[in-house]
């Protein structure tokens, strides 16, 4: 195979390989880096072991953040918290006690009629055998009981029927009498004692003991969570922190009310679907639609598969109840309707897009809690996660939680750019760009993200951890960036100007291309000079698409053009300012000062602009540089934005300074009739 010359090398030029990067031996793991490991085991461990426990714990616990707004509105009307507490849990523990009631009720009458659904089941099955769908069925079967055979069945000859001996009576076995002919055998009952009145209530209670037992333990960890509630904070501040209390009582008490706010309207849209499930059924016919508007609106608490477990037993009983097939058809279609409505529509418009978590996250954590803590688990799974991510969100040493599961990107989107270029995949470098363009300006999108993202680049680079061919396809991505975004318009958006969290600040316009000098429009008026480092080309272009949507004549040069060898031949055209564009990471490099001098001495008298736009120096020092003449730039800049508001000076100061130098202006624009 033959080698492959990387972008940017001339061919037959011979490649310094570049520097190895010095890798210090691995160390020895230190014991405290198990202890997370063994820390998470440990926390798993008692959660699966201690489920009895903490099971209910965590029933109240959620029941706390349902409950809080009710509590607060009754302390409101005066009542004491004893008093708040105990109206809110009673109300709760009646509405359960009634939803339980309800549930054995329905449940007892939809078993009394199953041996009468079991009649038209059979008839409908009879019926699917018969149908065209049933001899395609039974033509597959024979197919594949043929292919699982091997057809040794048919080539068998039936075997001949033999002769049946009359059977024997058993023999008795030893030791027992054997009756003597013409003695009748004595049958032997055994009578079971009847149980007593204590062991037959224990028989009916042992199945409803533990339920009543975890009913209880829930309601007694509920009412000392709402009447210990401020104890409770003050606690877990202590715990995230005591140092800065304003930051860490700001953080819980906004957890609190999330998690309160999400919990309150998820229990209400989902009682709404139960609601309108019921109204549905019994509309349609189905037998017990209270219990499944009861069974639908306690699954969709059940992440991904609640919907289609609710719609199952409904339509199963739909089919069994109607002789024929519209009842199942009106099942489905309500469920088919109602379903994707709640989800899509109703839950986006009241708490938000999602729950914060994830897709990932939320069937992992479904999977998980579904094996620590059985079906329970399953109907916790989300608000626990959602618990555990809020956390993560205020709680520093529990960020990872937030980072693992929350549905914010784990980059930033500088770290984004730089990643997808560092690959050299152009088609997501742009598909990043749309959605970041979608809320900045195109000029604060190459300040903000852009550029940031070649300063990381350039720290690699500078560490010597970027290969050839790593740099040549971070150009050619950056080209075809810059390319594909030239048509694009540089104004802001209507979500910039909303300050939303991912806006972009606006940058300086200038005055319209209209009222622009006519030195300033002409092509070449600024000319944007590239450094010799491998990202300054790309800078520079950024720089020269910037001014021209601004209606200013530009050219882009690059080093080569003004090295040392050819700057006797350089033509500077009508620039009015030089713009020396480069990456550099520690001041002013001897190579850009030799630049600026030799385009002072080929432009005497037009202002040479250096940026230094990833220097290491603050502005403080970069001010005393100039100030002392260390630079030999006119001005030196230390952003895209520092450069574009320079340009822009120099314009407006052209603009302002035409009258009276008797610069020629331009013709003034004829007057409206």
């Amino acid at each position: 195979m033959g080698t492959r010359t990387p972008v940017g090398a001339q061919p037959g030029q011979a490649l310094v390989p570049p520097r190895p990067t010095r890798v210090t031996a691995a160390e020895t793991p230190r014991a405290a880096m198990a202890s997370p490991i063994l820390v998470g085991a440990t926390i798993v461990a008692i959660l699966y072991f201690g489920r009895e426990i903490f099971i209910p714990i965590a029933i109240a616990l959620l029941l706390s953040f349902v409950l809080t707004p009710l509590v607060s509105r009754l302390r409101r009307l005066r009542l004491p918290r004893l008093v708040a507490v105990g109206v809110s849990v009673l109300l709760t523990l009646g509405i359960v006690g009634a939803m339980a009631t309800l549930i054995g009720i329905q449940a007892a009458d939809l078993v009394g009629d199953i041996p009468r659904y079991r009649a038209t089941i059979e008839r409908k099955i009879e019926g699917l055998r018969t149908s065209p769908v049933g001899h395609i069925t039974d033509y597959v079967a024979n197919i594949g009981r043929a292919l699982h055979t091997g057809g040794q069945d048919q080539a068998k000859e039936p075997a001949k029927e033999l002769p049946q001996a009359a059977p024997q009576p058993p023999e008795p076995a030893p030791g027992m009498d054997q009756a003597k002919p013409g003695q009748k055998a004595v049958l032997v009952e055994v009578a079971s004692t009847q149980p007593g009145p204590l062991e037959m209530l224990g028989t009916l209670l042992s199945p409803v003991l533990q339920p009543l037992a975890t009913v209880g333990i829930v309601f007694v960890v509920l009412l000392f969570v709402l009447m210990q509630r401020e104890d409770l904070r003050d606690r877990m501040i202590r715990l995230a922190g005591s140092s800065d209390l304003h930051r860490t009582t700001g953080a819980i008490d906004d957890a609190a009310g999330r998690l309160s706010r999400y919990f309150v309207v998820q229990l209400a849209l989902n009682t709404a679907f139960g609601v309108v499930i019921g109204i549905g059924l019994y509309f349609i016919g189905v037998p017990n639609p209270v219990l499944w508007a009861i069974f639908s609106g306690l699954m969709r608490f059940v992440p991904y598969i609640g919907a289609f477990l609710s719609a199952i037993l409904p339509i199963t009983l739909a089919a069994a109840v109607d002789p024929g097939w519209n009842m199942m058809i009106a099942v489905t279609i309500l469920f088919l309707i109602l379903e994707p409505l709640t989800g899509q529509v109703f839950e986006p418009i009241v708490y938000g897009q999602s729950t914060g978590l994830s897709p990932l996250a939320v069937l992992v954590s479904a999977l998980f809690w579904t094996w620590l803590w059985g079906p329970v688990g399953l109907l916790l799974s989300t608000p626990l996660t959602v618990c555990l991510v809020v956390l993560g969100r205020h709680v520093e040493h529990l960020e990872f939680l937030d980072v693992l599961f929350g549905d914010r990107p784990a980059l930033t989107p500088v770290q984004n750019f730089y990643q997808r270029i560092l690959a050299g995949d152009s088609e997501e470098v742009l598909g990043h760009a749309e959605l970041i363009l979608q809320q900045c300006s195109l000029s604060s999108y190459y300040d903000e993200v852009v550029l940031k993202a070649l300063e990381l680049a350039a720290r690699d680079a500078a560490r010597g951890v970027l290969t050839t061919q790593q740099k040549g396809a971070m150009r050619t991505a950056l080209g075809e960036l810059i390319a594909d975004l030239s048509d694009r318009s540089d104004a802001a958006t209507e979500a910039a100007g909303e300050g939303g969290e991912n806006a972009c600040s606006p940058m300086p316009i200038g005055p319209a291309p209209d009222a622009l000098p006519q030195a300033w429009t002409r092509q070449g008026a600024v000319l944007c000079v590239s450094g010799r480092g491998f990202l300054d080309e790309a800078a520079a272009a950024i720089l020269a698409q910037i001014l021209e949507k601004r209606g200013i004549g530009i050219r882009t040069v690059p080093f080569s053009e003004a090295s040392s060898a050819r700057i006797g031949r350089f033509e500077p055209g009508p620039a009015r300012m030089a713009c020396v564009v480069s990456l550099a990471l520690s001041g002013e490099p001897t190579h850009l000062r030799r630049l600026v001098e030799r385009l002072q001495q080929r432009m005497p008298g037009v202002p040479v602009l250096l940026g230094l736009w990833l220097s290491e120096n603050g502005p403080s020092e970069r001010a005393a540089r100039a100030k002392d003449g260390a630079a030999d730039a006119t001005r030196q800049v230390a952003s895209l934005r520092e450069a574009i508001e320079a340009v822009l000076a120099a314009v407006q100061a052209d603009i302002a300074a035409a009258p009276e130098a008797g610069a020629p202006a331009r013709a003034p624009e004829p007057a409206e009739a």
